[in-house]
């Protein structure tokens, strides 16, 4: 046996002493996955003592003998094998078999960071001078439980980075670290046997599921920019009393009041075509959906989560809302989960150390519903990276008769499901291990913490929630001729700039009864204004066709 290590991992190779050379390479290559003359072998890690096919030398002849590694290089561009196999903190630490990605720009920021948590001189417990120190003071890593532990409030959950960090510690400084999404499907291609139902193996068989608490969280941290947002999208419940959803649109930033945090910062929020009952959503097809994030887009802004009411009036006169959901019912029902990490698994999240490229999700779900006081609160969630497998191999189901519980399938002929099991303690005070039939979903359910509003106007450079007031709007509303004529009246004012942020008026409206290629066209110079809050370029646009267009069609 031979072992040949390679980019993609270290293969194990039978052969023997007087097999030829010609033919052991065939058998690399047919292990491997390579064609005719697509790699290189070597003796040493560095490209020294190449391997050449020859059919007259026998690997016996070559010294090659039982249980000795050979190296294994593919033929590719000058420098890309040598950087996939010797990869270090300057190079990214993108693991072996990983793909080249962009990564957002807050984790390209914060990749760069530091990220410890630095600590003063103890008085009491250092005893060395101002430039020493100790244990007492000296910095902890960004992931150290006991110092989150003790924060205000506790942090049970580390940040993603904070996560990565404790992966690519060490010695090997996470040279073979990767990030594995979690599969529930029967591995294709293999021959070995007959497709299910007719035949399975443990090469294709996929493993049993042990849900566990996450570790970390993607997101931190999910703030308002401004009150007017969540107002504006309560209105709807307080006219008709029907739950209502809606799209988070925002950036992502750094969450300082966490090691290496990130924070989801909403700025609008957009309203799709729905069906709203007292107690149900349905969500519609959106024909406008890829029209509105490219707007979204212009504006600097991003599709970060979704948000929907579960609120029941309980005192008309007081103003007061029901209490309902708490840890004596649930936080999120089963369907709310499985609805997540649907959303999550169309918004993943791009990772440098996963071999898909890919790994969880930065969308968070905003829950408006009634608190202990009897008031509207607004809690933030997200579902497990397991949860997320689950909902997309189609493992999981809502049960009809209890919110709070979640039903892992049972093979079928038509899919087969792996065993999902969680860990319980019984009333002996023993750990057990559970059939996820039925499944508590709070294993699946990740705390992210809420902070309603950024006060009344952002903190930070870039769009406002007023700025983008004029571009989202409830899309089920009618687009009536008064709203035309407001529309127009604004920006035919002096300061349109100034207009368009205390405006209400929905662009986005406009496009369900007219081209939306049209009104895009036409708006997109004052999306720029808008963006980089240029009154100049505000009004060039106003005497610009566009600006005729537009005004043709409020007219």
């Amino acid at each position: 046996i031979i072992r040949v290590q390679s980019p993609e991992g270290v293969k194990r190779i039978t052969a023997t002493k007087r097999e030829t050379v010609a033919t052991f390479l065939k058998k690399v290559a047919k292990e491997f996955g390579f064609r005719n003359n697509g790699f290189s072998v070597y003796t040493n890690r560095n490209r020294t003592g190449e391997i050449t096919a020859s059919q007259n030398k026998s690997l016996n002849l070559l010294k090659i003998k039982h249980g000795d590694m050979l190296f294994l290089y593919p033929s590719s561009p000058a420098g890309s094998s040598s950087e996939t196999m010797d990869t270090s903190v300057s190079q990214g630490l993108r693991p072996v078999g990983a793909p080249q990605v962009v990564e957002d720009e807050i984790d390209q920021y914060l990749i760069k960071q530091d990220g410890k948590i630095y600590r003063n001189r103890d008085q009491q417990l250092c005893r060395h001078g101002p430039l020493g120190k100790c244990v007492h003071c000296v910095p902890l890593e960004p992931f150290d439980e006991d110092y989150l532990n003790h924060l205000e409030p506790p942090v049970k959950h580390m940040s993603f980075h904070a996560y990565i960090r404790k992966l690519t510690g060490g010695a090997d400084k996470g040279k073979f670290v990767a990030l594995e999404n979690i599969s529930c499907k029967i591995k294709s291609g293999c021959e070995g046997h007959p497709p299910w139902p007719e035949g399975i193996c443990t090469k294709c068989q996929p493993s049993a599921i042990t849900l566990n608490r996450q570790k970390y969280r993607h997101v931190d941290n999910i703030m308002f920019e401004n009150h007017t947002i969540a107002d504006r999208f309560l209105d709807f419940w307080r006219k008709t009393g029907n739950q209502h959803l809606g799209y988070l649109y925002g950036r992502y930033t750094e969450h300082k009041d966490i090691p290496l945090g990130i924070r989801a910062e909403v700025a609008a929020i957009y309203e799709p075509p729905q069906i709203g009952t007292q107690n149900s959503l349905e969500i519609l097809e959106d024909p406008k959906a890829e029209v509105v994030d490219e707007i979204a887009a212009k504006l600097g802004l991003r599709k970060v989560g979704w948000i929907f009411t579960d609120l029941v009036s309980e005192d008309t006169r007081k103003g007061t809302v029901r209490y309902s959901r708490n840890k004596d019912t649930y936080y999120l029902s089963a369907e709310e989960c499985i609805t997540a990490g649907n959303f999550q698994n169309q918004q993943p999240n791009i990772c440098r150390l996963s071999p898909d490229g890919h790994f969880g999700s930065k969308f968070v779900t905003v829950v408006a519903t009634g608190g202990p006081d009897n008031q509207v609160h607004f809690e933030g969630y997200q579902v497990s990276n397991q949860c997320m497998a689950l909902v997309r191999d189609e493992c999981l189901l809502p049960c009809r008769d209890a919110p709070e519980l979640g039903y892992a399938k049972e093979s079928s002929s038509e899919q087969y499901v792996p065993d999902v099991f969680y860990k319980d303690i019984d009333k002996f005070g023993n750990e057990i291990t559970q059939l996820a039939r039925p499944l508590p979903v709070e294993y699946l359910i990740i705390d992210v913490n809420f902070l309603s509003f950024l006060l009344l106007f952002p903190l930070l450079p870039g769009v406002s929630s007023a700025e983008v007031g004029m571009l989202w709007g409830n899309c089920s509303a009618p687009w009536d001729r008064p709203d035309r004529a407001n529309l127009a009246a604004a920006l035919r004012a002096g300061n349109i700039l100034k207009n368009i942020s205390g405006s209400e008026m929905p662009v986005v409206t406009i496009m369900r009864s007219e081209p939306p290629n049209l009104v895009q066209d036409s708006i997109s110079l004052l999306l720029e204004a808008v963006r980089t809050k240029n009154e100049e370029l505000a009004q060039t646009w106003k005497k610009s066709e566009q600006w005729a267009t537009i005004e043709q069609l409020c007219s």
